[in-house]
């Protein structure tokens, strides 16, 4: 599927080092197609947003990587 402006996905938080904070997906909104695997996103967090410009798709849910949100 390809991505588009206005879509929503899941973006992976990196979580801290130590712990304290873990690695979640938070639901984002599409704002730039740069390629059909590379987007740039508005992160939608419960305390704020956060903005990535360069964002890579990565069904292994690592860190800083996007992905299309599970069927439920």
């Amino acid at each position: 599927m390809m991505p588009s402006v206005g879509r929503i996905v899941h973006y992976v938080s990196y979580g801290t080092p130590g712990g304290e904070y873990k690695s979640l997906c938070r639901a984002a909104v599409v704002t730039e197609v740069k390629d059909w695997d590379t987007v740039s996103l508005a992160i939608l967090n419960p305390t704020g947003m956060f903005f990535n410009e360069e964002c890579p798709l990565a069904d292994n849910h690592i860190g800083g990587s996007w992905h299309w949100p599970e069927q439920v």
